[in-house]
This record gives C-alpha cells, sequence and structure tokens, in this order.
C-alpha cells in the first residue's frame, strides 16, 4: 500500500476489527522494508543509563540536555508542570551556556547536546538572544545540536536558519481544545501548522513530535497532527506516548493501551512511507513499554529510543540488523543517509 491513504481507509483502519487490522499492519511493514530494510535503528541518549544484552551506555556526558530557562516554564502544561526541565543542566545566559558545552566537550566527552527551555505564555522557547552562541557553538566544537522549540515564529526561522543546527523537534498538536486545555495556550492548530511552514520555508531539518494520549490518555488530535504535518515534507516523525508524571495532574491517568497505539503507528507508517518513523524515548514502562515496543516494529517502525530487551529479541529473532546510537533519535533521517 503505497498510495496515500483515503479518508475512508483511515478510519477503517482506526475503526476495524483485530482481524481486518492485520493487513494494515502487514502492509506497514511491507512498506518500511521496501523503502528502507531490515534495520532496527536504536537509540539509547546517554542522558539515561542504559543497558541491555546487545548494548550498554558507557559515557553519560556523551549526550546532554541543556534548559535555556533553568526549571522555569511560564506554560505549566498539565502532562509536565515543568518536570521534565529538572533533569536537564541549567544555562540561562548565553555565557553560560558556551562554558557548559565547552567543559563537557573538552573534559567529558561530549558528542551532542539537546537545548530545550520552559515555553512563554506564547508558547514559544526565548532562544533569540542564544542564537549567536549556537551557531559558534556549532562552529567551534562542531558537535551534534538539537533544538526542542515550541511554536516557531518567522523572525525566529530565519535566524535559527543560519546556526547550522541538526535537528528541531517540535511537538504538534492537532486539536484545538487539547492546545488550550493541556497546554493553556491560547492558540490553535493554525499556529502549529505556521511553525511547520516557517521551518519548512528555511530550509531547517525538523523532526515533530506528536504525543499519542495528550489528552488525558484518549486519542483526540493525532490523527489530525499527522495530516498537517504531512503537508510539510519533515526530514523524520517520532512517536511519543503520554507518560504520566508524579506531581502533575495526569500522574493517575490511564495511558492508551498498546494495541490502540498500535493503529495509530499503523496509520503514520502508511501516512509518511518515506521517511524514517520513531519511537520516542517518552513512554509508559514495565508491561506496556514491552507490548508496545514490539507491536511497533511488526508496524514497520524504523527504530526506538531506549527499547526493552524484548523488543531486541524480537527484533533479532525476525532477521532485523541492530543498529545503536547513545544520540538522540532525532537524528534518524541523517544516520540513515549517511548509511551508519
Amino acid at each position: 500500500m503505497l498510495k496515500i491513504l483515503t479518508n475512508y481507509e483511515i478510519k477503517d483502519l482506526l475503526e476495524c476489527t483485530e482481524k481486518e487490522f492485520e493487513k494494515y499492519q502487514i502492509d506497514a511493514l511491507k512498506v518500511k522494508v521496501k523503502n528502507f530494510d531490515r534495520t532496527l535503528w536504536c537509540y539509547a541518549p546517554s542522558l539515561l543509563t542504559y543497558s541491555i544484552d546487545q548494548f550498554v551506555s558507557t559515557n553519560k556526558n556523551k549526550f546532554i540536555p541543556i534548559s535555556i530557562t533553568g526549571t522555569r516554564c511560564q506554560l505549566q502544561c498539565d502532562h509536565c508542570k515543568s518536570k521534565i526541565l529538572d533533569s536537564m543542566y541549567p544555562a540561562e545566559t548565553p555565557e553560560a551556556l558556551n562554558a557548559i558545552v565547552k567543559d563537557f566537550v573538552e573534559n567529558k566527552g561530549c558528542k551532542g547536546v539537546l537545548l530545550s527551555g520552559g515555553a512563554t505564555l506564547e508558547g514559544t522557547v526565548p532562544f533569540t538572544k542564544f542564537i549567536e552562541t549556537i551557531k559558534k557553538i556549532k562552529e567551534k566544537f562542531g558537535i551534534t545540536l538539537i533544538i526542542h522549540s515550541g511554536l516557531i515564529t518567522k523572525e525566529f526561522a530565519e535566524a535559527l536558519s543560519k546556526a547550522n543546527v541538526d535537528a528541531v523537534m517540535l511537538d504538534v498538536i492537532g486539536h484545538d481544545e487539547t492546545i488550550q486545555k493541556i497546554y493553556h495556550l491560547r492558540k490553535n492548530v493554525n499556529h502549529f501548522a505556521q511553525s511547520l511552514k516557517y521551518l519548512a520555508e528555511y530550509a531547517i531539518p525538523f523532526v515533530p513530535h506528536v504525543i499519542l494520549g495528550l489528552d488525558y490518555g484518549e486519542i483526540k488530535g493525532e490523527v489530525a497532527a499527522l495530516e498537517l504535518i504531512k503537508q510539510y515534507n519533515p526530514d523524520a516523525l517520532v512517536l511519543v506516548v503520554l507518560m504520566p508524571l508524579e506531581g502533575t495532574p495526569m500522574a493517575n491517568v490511564k495511558p492508551v493501551p498498546p494495541k490502540k497505539l498500535a493503529r495509530l503507528i499503523t496509520l503514520a507508517r502508511l501516512m509518511f512511507p518515506k521517511i524514517p518513523v520513531m519511537l520516542g524515548c517518552a513512554r509508559p514502562k514495565g508491561d506496556h513499554k514491552v507490548e508496545t515496543d514490539v507491536i511497533a516494529i511488526q508496524s514497520g517502525i524504523n527504530g526506538i529510543a531506549y527499547p526493552c530487551q524484548e523488543a531486541v529479541d524480537y527484533a533479532l529473532d525476525n532477521n532485523y540488523e541492530l543498529i545503536f546510537s547513545e544520540l538522540c533519535c532525532s537524528l534518524v533521517y541523517r544516520d540513515i543517509s549517511m548509511g551508519k
């Protein structure tokens, strides 16, 4: 099934019986093998300790996360409440950013950096004053540099296009109510469309993320988000799953069941047959993760961040070649093109 899915087929894929769904899943895997091969790209960013039989992370400083706002975030989204920023290195000035990167590169074996931060009330992350420093860091140290942005303005995209970053990650939401209720953001889907448009116009490598079950574990705007993203030809697509965090209003939310995730992953594969589709690092742990990881492989995913042992064993049993990296899975588009 290399043709574009019709609206009817999308609806059927999401609502058909398990038996009928199998044909879509088989088609998705065929698409993956035809357009890529039987490689499973396994990413284990060194910011977390990771160990399975086939791979053990060795340097916790190889890929580091830095927040340009420290732990501050004005939006305080329901699913995060700035908890994710707690584990990042704070660098709230360009000078601090340069100093941290210099230290980690020269003394600790750092090869890559994720730059992130809390959002303003407008949904942007205040990167503007850091652009020149980001550009100089790329020129001086030659490291991999990824930006996890909020909404993108035209001015920011123009400035960012000169910084030579390796990828921009942007969470894309396809439902106005979810944007306002979960993100507390007075914006709508069109603002996310504009962000994608600016990234594409300025030829910045971008890898949109879709959070499955973002609205308290319910599937609402995910399909619309995929349809929106498809219009702008991203370099890769990353799917993540709502991971209930302690200390947030969603701490006790039940995540999307793996069998329902299978349909969304399969849909994404069929909608994006020729770009890498990844299962990202944010997803529930335990049995949920085991089932989701295996299902993702069956549904034609290109790779997984922190794949569980059971999924890796399944891949090997089904004649996949495994390639491991301690950097970010958003780089898959680059790694595939370079044949790493």
